[in-house]
């Protein structure tokens, strides 16, 4: 078995010292704020299983830092809204640490859900379902 030199549970927990993250009943709050853009990073099939936040952007996780840089050619306009608090969410918190810090040290200012969508729904957030395909 390969020694690492970093586990991805200190990698999570190293992006966490230094990124804002935001409790669930937080974001419940700010969720029809106009100036709050709420990131989905999940794998379409997570969303399609449990749903999403409503009004929620779907960004997958291979495509941020694309997606958020200007210069790239799969720069999405979302991401360059002035003004707009980002908060990226995925299912447990983990992948979105990661993320946000990536986007920190690309100097892209962004926030994430701290328990993902794992707690969204039991904490009284509304979900939505994509359309069934097809």
């Amino acid at each position: 078995m390969t020694q690492l030199k970093r586990s991805s549970a200190q990698m999570v927990a190293e992006a966490r010292a230094r990124i804002e993250e935001v409790e669930t009943p937080d974001l419940i709050a700010m969720v029809d704020t106009p100036d709050v853009v709420i990131v989905d990073i999940r794998d379409p099939r997570e969303r399609q299983r449990s749903g999403f936040i409503p009004g929620s952007v779907h960004a997958p996780r291979g495509m941020i830092e694309f997606w958020v840089d200007p210069d790239s050619p799969y720069h999405k306009d979302v991401f360059a809204q002035p003004g707009k608090k980002y908060v990226f969410h995925c299912a447990s918190g983990w992948r979105s640490a990661l993320t946000v810090a990536t986007l920190q040290d690309m100097g892209f200012e962004a926030a994430h859900l701290r328990e993902g969508f794992s707690t969204w729904e039991k904490q009284g957030g509304p979900v939505a379902f994509p359309a069934e395909p097809d």
